[in-house]
């Protein structure tokens, strides 16, 4: 089967959208760290929107930890396959917005040299919670991540994400280039004053006088970023093929809600999303914090707990009447008087809206994928909503269980006493603590508890503790249905 290409657009059947631009000559004005799919069915879907207007800005797609991830795209001209999928069917539309690849580990001096053109005035990124190298509980920058120490050492050829971009805006300074914006699209708290504290931190440990020129020359706008994409499969695969009637080796899939809230806070040129749906606003802390504790929160409560249950899909186990009720009592009695509520926004009716988008069936959405690197994603997703609860003095009943998820997870055995592959930076940390603990769920609770990168000031905190200890010690005794059925019972 011939491949998709530039010379296969006018050939593609016409219920498939394609770009309105040619997509050949557009100009590059974007360089995007994390070329994933999350990215290409959101970002680059709102660039792709805009460059019928304004072709200045296409995107330099960069990987920067495997070359498997951009080789497809590139071999593809840059094009690959939307689908959207609801229950009715899908839609497929063909991406043009990627307009050049690089593997940032065959390709550094390049990558670093982009930074420096003139025309570049965005450089965004979506490199997961963990690749900022950064202490989760804190926010501060790890000096003793092996990656930040290798560029501490070898500026010049960097490996870590913050390296990279500190020594892309040095070339951009010695260049006299000019200013401009970094938008960090990763779930993170205020994430651009994060990534911008990470960076100064690099900078000033490297360089005082670059540190400077950052701090005068670099917008960090902090963003919420929300739309649900699951991994690629075979299938989805296939399926893009008998949509355009040309293989596509890099589709990604998605649900057809989208949001992009950015703090309106640039220093350079920047494009038109507006007018693709994106809102630019004054302060993003509340949609951000609605969405990391609503949706991440229970998009991880969901894939823990419905993990254990054998629910292998989110749609499953957001329809688990327990497993349901559990998290819609969590965000409506504990998640919600924690935040402030966004312009124009219902909570209640957006707590709905997110249980309906968790069971769309036609979205394949693992909750295995959504479990990975839990010890990253925590901090954000639930555990400032315990801080919170604790503060106000509230009460603190269904959080507690929700983490004894993840901790029961975490251990690396099924309720039928199978093997977990549990995919974290702290994977083999979490095997020591249930090695040393035997069989006593106690002491693992007590182990993972003691987590400071984790739990912070939790760890110290003795009745969350022992909130916590006595569900991690009901889910390993009776299992989750059991556990959640009795929790349910005496609210």
């Amino acid at each position: 089967m011939e491949r998709l290409r530039l010379a296969a657009l006018d050939h593609l059947p016409s219920r498939v959208a394609r770009p309105r631009y040619a997509p050949a000559a557009c100009g590059v004005g974007i360089i995007h760290l994390g070329l994933g799919a999350f990215h290409r069915a959101h970002q680059a879907v709102y660039t792709d929107d805009v460059l019928a207007a304004d072709p200045r800005w296409g995107i330099c797609g960069v990987s920067l930890k495997t070359p498997r991830a951009i080789d497809p795209i590139a071999a593809q001209d840059g094009l690959y396959t939307l689908l959207t999928r609801t229950t009715e069917g899908v839609d497929a539309r063909v991406i043009g917005s990627v307009r050049e690849t690089i593997f940032a580990g065959a390709a550094r001096a390049a990558l670093i040299a982009r930074f420096a053109d003139p025309r570049i005035a965005i450089v965004s990124s979506t490199v997961t919670e963990k690749g900022y190298c950064h202490d989760p509980a804190t926010g501060a920058l790890d000096f003793a991540h092996p990656d930040i120490a290798h560029d501490l050492t070898h500026p010049g050829a960097p490996v870590s994400a913050v390296g990279i971009v500190v020594a892309g805006l040095a070339a951009r300074r010695a260049a006299g280039a000019g200013a401009l914006t970094f938008i960090c699209c990763d779930n993170l708290p205020h994430n651009g004053r994060m990534v911008e504290g990470l960076v100064q931190a690099y900078a000033r440990r490297h360089d005082r006088a670059l540190a400077r020129w950052i701090g005068e020359n670099v917008a960090f706008p902090s963003t919420m970023v929300d739309r649900i994409v699951p991994a690629t499969t075979d299938a989805d695969i296939a399926e893009a093929a008998r949509e355009l009637a040309v293989a596509d080796a890099a589709p990604v899939t998605a649900e057809p809600f989208g949001q992009w809230v950015i703090e309106d806070r640039f220093l350079a040129a920047r494009p038109a999303w507006e007018r693709a749906g994106a809102q630019f606003v004054g302060d993003v802390a509340p949609f951000e914090l609605m969405k990391l504790r609503l949706l991440n929160g229970s998009h991880s409560t969901l894939a823990y707990l419905g993990f254990l249950m054998g629910h292998d899909f989110v749609w499953q186990a957001s329809s688990d009447p327990l497993l349901a009720r559990f998290v819609q009592r969590q965000m409506h009695e504990e998640i919600v008087p924690t935040l402030e509520r966004p312009a124009g926004t219902d909570l209640a009716a957006y707590c709905d809206e997110l249980m309906t988008r968790f069971r769309n069936t036609a979205l394949p959405h693992r909750t295995r994928q959504i479990a990975m690197d839990g010890s990253q994603k925590l901090p954000q997703r639930l555990l400032g909503a315990v801080r919170d609860r604790l503060a106000a003095k509230a009460p603190l009943v269904h959080l507690p269980l929700a983490v004894a998820g993840w901790i029961r997870y975490a251990s690396g055995t099924d309720g039928r006493g199978e093997r977990i592959e549990v995919q974290d930076p702290l994977a083999a940390t979490f095997a020591a603590i249930v090695a040393r603990a035997g069989n006593d769920p106690a002491a693992i609770a007590g182990g993972f508890l003691g987590l400071a990168s984790v739990f912070g000031d939790l760890a110290g905190h003795a009745a969350f503790r022992a909130a916590v200890g006595r569900h991690v010690e009901h889910l390993f005794r009776d299992g989750v249905a059991a556990t959640l059925a009795a929790h349910l019972a005496q609210e």
